[in-house]
């Protein structure tokens, strides 16, 4: 009966260490500026856009406020609030790390100190790749 009660005791004391933010993208990572490099979807409607096929560059700012600040032409066009949760992806129906901003969420598909790829989580599934 002693052994079984240590055997609680120290996996309580175990599971009261462990995180619930398991989170695989760091917060502070997707912070700074991203340029807009290309835009791809290959749903019913296939496309590619780019800043020269558009006629028009974006970035984005994240804060470290949870703001992100949207510009086009090095024009502000908008803030809004953003949020990083997980969350079931459309396409595969499986746990990813999901941002929300604009009104619309997108599952994190790469995100490292250059590159950040978003990928719409709906139907279309349309990718967009921005660059530090």
């Amino acid at each position: 009966m002693r052994k079984l009660f240590l055997s609680f005791t120290a996996l309580f004391l175990l599971t009261s260490f462990y995180s619930l933010d398991t989170t695989k993208v760091n917060n502070s990572t997707i912070l700074n500026t991203w340029i807009w490099e290309k835009s791809v979807c290959g749903g019913k409607n296939p496309y590619v856009a780019t800043p020269k096929t558009i006629g028009f560059t974006k970035k984005i700012i994240f804060t470290p406020d949870g703001r992100v600040i949207t510009y086009k032409n090095n024009v502000e066009i908008r803030i809004s609030p953003y949020k990083i949760e997980k969350g079931i992806g459309y396409i595969d129906q499986s746990e990813h790390d999901l941002i929300t901003f604009e009104g619309k969420t997108y599952v994190i598909e790469n995100l490292d100190n250059q590159n950040l790829t978003i990928v719409s989580n709906n139907q279309d599934a349309a990718r967009t790749i921005f660059k530090r």
